[in-house]
């Protein structure tokens, strides 16, 4: 940059800023006076002397810089700062481009002339003046000027060594940068990219650090353009390690070489799984065409991936090593920096999480920050080792260390180091330490600070459930919980104990008998009423033996609470006061006089009224034949059914007895709702470090199994479909179809994250779960939930007309992929983002609207090819009569309501309702969590229609969901192989499903062999089993709810044919030949 010479001082800029700062001491109104004064004297300047030197141009312009930079209104001298540009002075065109870069807007009139004077500086070979004009586009980063330079930077950029500084390299980089973060679509990057990316040798490091930075942010939305950098990354990376500080002394920093170049780098390298293949283990053996024979590479990764790899690893190594080495400067900034480059190195570790060694050392070095005296490094070395601990390989390690975080977690005086070390013992946790760590967290969190109370008993009441092996040992925690801290504990933990314990017979006695002692306490939160109102109310017939415990003393125990309580809680306790009239006749008398009182049958609260009346009729008039512990109703109830209004409901047609006051069926085993609720809390930032990858085998979960509540079941042609409840309700004699609103329990652990709006809350009494589908029409009630246009269950394929005419085609690109788009046109992009998991899958649908104008009425829905879908409803027989019409299923078929859905579905589909307005450039978001409960030949439909300027725009996709996304892999001996090869080729009969065909380009079977969860098939390829070594063989399962359909494949290339065999066989025919059609159009 030029020296500033002595007459470029600008005396009278300085008197200025002295007068103002004299006149801040003295009164406001006297600088605004001054600022004023000297306004009026630049304007006149500038309107007068037409021959305004350079300087005063410069000087004044400095002026009303300052000026505006006091936060006053700057209203000319635009003009004249414009004209600084074209002046060949190096301080007048740089108060020229930084008062541009500080007052034009990008709307401006003068961008035209300002483009003008950038486009002359970069063409004027002179570095100096270069720096200044893309310094100048990098700071307004408009679109105009994108624009315009948008493919000449590029070209400055790339330039050879003797036609471009190095200063102008750096710059160029930068300024690419900021505008490609602005507008990406204006970057050109194709023909430039292999000369950015060899930018990484350059000699200079100022221009290696800019194009890191560049580098990093392209790739990642191009990972496969920019690929090539790893190797040069590597060894930049690796020279940098190995040398001295003496090397680089330039770039020295407190004797660490290259600080800031060497996190960059690292940085980069975790936008890339590790060189040379998958993520984890080896690298499967590559099979390619060439020449038309077959070539085989044994090793499993190239020599030079092999060689990156190597020299990488070597660089981990080195940065571990130096971590160990004593410090070579007492300065905190020689500390800072050492330490930057090795939790950006541990970063990387985990990232790659395939090299054991180096994420136990890892942990190793982070366990020795865990007592460090500096507070910053403590919170950081947590928080890695959240990470580390999800690994299978570190996990161990990491729980050598759990002394020293229990410690912290007691004696931290930062409450962020706390919170870390909270989620550290969460991580670690496991069915060896789980009631170390529980019982741990349970006495911090009696001081725990307030703000992350909610967590830790969120983290309590996961663990708890997860890792429980006695149940009692669960049931006592979550009570603990409650009297800890009852004012944090949310409905889904209570819920989730109400279930587990209706589910187990062997802890429900437990259960009734300490909740009853602990109501006993004098101060008992209202949570634990709930809890004891609906334990006592369904399991304390079990502990009424003891005089202790009698009929009378648990009535009397919580009743003693009901005038403390809540109206929801109140109400609670009525429910549970009706059933301790069928459960002991001896306290009737009593309970009847409770709902006589005046304050009961009087009650302000409309709900607490209808209560006391209906029970109290309902026990005077009910025959002993109604008021039985009967077997309970067909289908799941929420565990506050207790505080819902009674339902006389029977599970057969009226001619059999109704039976009221049932005790609580046994909930379908679910995973619980609580993880969904605390990753919301911690954000979506948060989700992997909280479901991480790491799973024990050996762990006893009170989630046994997963059980998705739809709100849409697909069904097989000419099969009825509803929700997840059937029911009938004596009501008039009507039949209703029990629809049942989701609770917060059916949420899948992992796979559910949110679940779908609740339906608007009707007055009390309405029903407002129930719909009536014995009349003509549909049913039009106030508090119903969604309306017939906005519920669930979809319309009819007839209603949605065909699929696109490239809808196959845009189905066969996601076989062998979960994410990408969809479709594409002018108006609308659809993005699809899926995962799945034995016979469950989460799939998020993103919907942009590519143009500048509102969807209105926008409406995806997913529907079955064929299904019958609502209208079936409508054509449902009265109860009284004594046929069903041909093609149902009979009264004996729908109970219970599992065995109909498990016979008659195929998937259940669930979905999420999206805004009805998308604004123009906007993205919206819709999950659908899906469940399949039996195998499969068709997918399910996806059906847009929204409205655009006006004119109703529609379209039918093929939803990306076949068969063989529910794989699951599984290992097979030779001999078992061949065995069931035989076994299924009899089910098959004599022309087993398979496909040959030839290719000018046969298939590599890469994706057969690779094992990454991504892959767009799951079978297992077994080695070693098919007597020809150049053959292919797998085995999996696929896994529904219903059954499990085994499947063996084998696949035949034939080199010199140009030809492949591929054969499929399962025990059941028609999913073989759906298999084999879709696995070969992969190909």
């Amino acid at each position: 940059m030029p020296a500033v010479s002595k007459g470029d001082g600008m005396r009278g800029l300085a008197v200025f800023i002295s007068d103002i700062r004299n006149c801040e001491s003295k009164s406001k109104e006297a600088e605004i006076k001054r600022i004023n004064k000297e306004l009026a004297n630049i304007r006149s300047k500038f309107k007068g002397d037409k021959a305004l030197d350079g300087y005063s141009k410069k000087k004044y312009v400095c002026k009303l810089l300052f000026i505006f930079l006091l936060g006053h209104d700057i209203d000319f001298g635009h003009m004249e700062a414009v004209n600084l540009l074209s002046s060949n002075k190096y301080t007048e065109k740089q108060i020229g481009y930084l008062f541009i870069s500080v007052l034009v807007n990008s709307n401006s009139e003068l961008i035209r002339l300002i483009n003008n004077a950038i486009k002359n500086d970069l063409a004027s070979r002179n570095p100096t003046f270069m720096c200044l004009a893309l310094h100048c586009i990098a700071n307004v980063g408009s679109r105009e000027m994108g624009e315009a330079f948008a493919a000449d930077i590029p070209r400055i950029l790339v330039a050879v060594p003797r036609d471009s500084m190095d200063s102008v390299k750096q710059s160029a980089a930068l300024c690419l940068l900021r505008l490609y973060k602005a507008s990406p679509d204006l970057v050109p990057m194709g023909e430039w990219t292999a000369r950015v990316v060899h930018l990484l040798n350059d000699q200079h490091m100022g221009v290696v650090t800019a194009a890191v930075s560049l580098i990093t942010c392209l790739c990642k939305k191009n990972p496969d353009d920019f690929k090539t950098c790893i190797s040069l990354a590597v060894s930049r990376l690796s020279r940098i390690v190995s040398s001295a500080s003496t090397d680089l002394q330039d770039y020295t920093y407190y004797f660490v070489p290259a600080p800031w170049l060497s996190v960059k780098l690292l940085r980069l390298l975790q936008c890339y799984p590790p060189p040379g293949g998958p993520w984890q283990g080896p690298c499967p053996r590559q099979v390619s065409w060439a020449g038309g024979e077959l070539s085989q590479d044994v090793p499993s990764i190239s020599s030079e991936d092999a060689a990156v790899k190597g020299r990488l690893v070597e660089c981990l190594e080195t940065v571990l090593n130096k971590a160990q080495e004593p410090p070579k400067s007492k300065k905190v900034q020689h500390s800072n920096a050492k330490n930057a480059i090795l939790f950006e190195t541990i970063s990387l570790i985990i990232h790659y999480d395939s090299e054991p060694n180096l994420l136990v050392r890892a942990c190793n070095q982070l366990g020795q920050f865990l007592q460090h005296r500096e507070t910053n490094l403590r919170y950081l070395a947590l928080e890695s080792m959240c990470t580390l601990a999800s690994s299978e390989f570190s996990h161990e390690a990491v729980k050598t260390h759990i002394d020293t975080v229990i410690n912290a977690l007691k004696t931290e005086r930062d409450v962020s180091v706390r919170q870390r070390a909270a989620d550290l013992l969460y991580a670690m946790c496991d069915r060896s330490n789980a009631k170390q760590i529980v019982s741990e967290m349970l006495r911090y969190l009696e001081t725990a600070d307030y703000a992350i109370r909610e967590e830790i008993v969120l983290k309590v009441a996961i663990l708890a459930e997860k890792y429980a092996v006695d149940y009692s040992w669960y049931v006592d925690t979550i009570l603990n919980l409650i009297r800890i801290a009852g004012d944090y504990v949310s409905e889904e933990v209570w819920y989730r104990v109400l279930q587990i314990v209706t589910n187990r017979d062997d802890v429900q006695g437990y259960a009734a008998k300490t909740v009853f002692e602990a109501l006993q306490a004098p101060a008992c939160h209202e949570n634990m009423v709930k809890v004891g109102g609906y334990i006592l109310g369904e399991f304390g017939n079990l502990i009424a033996g003891d005089p202790r415990s009698s009929p009378p003393v648990q009535f009397s125990l919580l009743h003693s609470k009901f005038h403390l309580c809540s109206v929801a809680t109140r109400a609670l306790l009525l429910s549970t006061y009706i059933k301790f009239i069928n459960l002991f006749p001896e306290t009737k008398a009593t309970i009847q006089g409770v709902l006589r009182a005046g304050s009961q049958l009087r009650n302000a609260d409309v709900e607490l009224q209808q209560r006391a009346v209906e029970y109290l009729t309902l026990s005077s008039v009910a025959s002993t034949d109604v008021l039985v512990r009967a077997r309970s109703p067909p289908g799941p109830l929420h565990p506050l059914s207790l505080a819902l209004p009674l339902l006389l409901t029977c599970s057969r047609p009226p001619t059999r007895q109704a039976t009221v006051l049932e005790e609580m069926p046994p909930f379908p085993e679910r995973e619980s709702s609580i993880l969904a609720k605390l990753k919301r809390k911690k954000g979506p930032g948060a989700a992997s470090a909280l479901d991480d990858g790491r799973r024990d085998a050996s762990s006893n979960d009170i989630n046994g199994g997963v059980e998705p509540t739809p709100s849409t079941v697909v069904s097989p042609p000419g099969r009825p479909r509803g929700g997840s409840t059937w029911g009938i309700v004596s009501s008039h004699l009507r039949l209703y179809f029990l629809q049942s609103t989701p609770s917060p329990s059916a949420d899948l652990l992992g796979l559910r994250a949110a679940p779908p709006p609740a339906a608007p809350q009707a007055p009390a009494g309405a029903g407002n779960l129930l719909v009536d589908v014995s009349s003509d029409g549909p049913v039009a009630q106030p508090g119903l939930g969604p309306t017939p246009e906005e519920a669930f269950l979809s319309p009819g394929p007839e209603d949605i007309g065909s699929p696109i005419p490239e809808a196959d085609e845009l189905l066969n690109k996601f076989v062998c992929k979960n994410n990408g788009v969809l479709f594409e046109n002018q108006l609308l992009q659809i993005g699809v983002k899926s995962e799945f998991r034995q016979n469950l899958g989460r799939m998020y649908l993103f919907y942009g609207n590519k143009t500048s104008v509102q969807f209105q009425s926008f409406t995806p829905t997913v529907v079955h090819p064929g299904d019958l879908q609502t209208h079936i409803l409508s054509a449902w027989p009265s109860p009284l009569a004594p046929d069903l019409p041909p093609g149902l299923p009979s009264w004996d078929e729908m109970d219970p309501v599992s065995g109909f859905l498990d016979r008659w579905a195929q998937l259940a589909v669930q979905t999420k309702r999206v805004a009805a307005q998308v604004d123009g450039g906007a993205q919206v978001q819709q999950v659908l969590n899906i469940e399949c409960l039996r195998d499969f030949l068709t997918p399910p439909l996806l059906s847009v229609r929204f409205r655009y300027g006006g004119a109703s725009q529609s379209l039918t996709l093929k939803l990306p969901v076949t068969i063989n996304k529910f794989f699951q892999p599984t290992e097979m001996a030779a001999q078992d192989f061949f065995q069931r090869w035989k076994q299924l080729s009899l089910l098959s009969g004599p022309a087993p499903n398979r496909r040959r065909r030839k290719s000018s380009k046969p298939p590599t079977p890469w994706t057969l062999k690779s094992r990454r969860p991504s892959s767009w098939v799951w079978l297992r390829l077994l080695d070693n089993v098919d007597p020809n070594p150049e053959n292919f063989v797998g085995a999996g399962i696929i896994q529904t709810k219903a059954l499990q359909v085994g499947c063996l494949l084998r696949l035949e290339p034939n080199a010199q044919a140009q030809m492949y065999r591929l054969t499929l066989r399962t025990s059941k025919e028609p999913v073989s030949r759906h298999l084999c059609e879709l696995l070969a159009q992969q190909f």
